[in-house]
């Protein structure tokens, strides 16, 4: 189990925090969106229900839009617009 962040593209990042606990999954996306700029976007996947509230929390707190919300097969893959 390991953090994964990576570029895929300009402005397009992804991070895998799969296999994480609260607090990890919010605070590796929280850290992640501080290395972006506004407008970039950033693909979490993330296995942590619990995460969901505190990432959307984090979200609503900061300004940064949650574009997409998938979820299947106990996996959840959210797209954030960075403010």
């Amino acid at each position: 189990m390991a953090m994964k962040f990576e570029k895929r593209a300009e402005g397009e990042f992804f991070l895998d925090v799969s296999g994480y606990v609260c607090p990890h999954p919010q605070l590796y996306t929280k850290k992640a969106l501080e290395k972006m700029r506004g407008g970039d976007r950033l693909e979490v996947i993330f296995d942590n229900p619990s995460s969901a509230e505190s990432i959307a929390a984090m979200c609503d707190s900061t300004g940064d839009e949650i574009v997409q919300k998938l979820a299947e097969g106990g996996k959840y893959k959210w797209v954030i617009r960075k403010a």
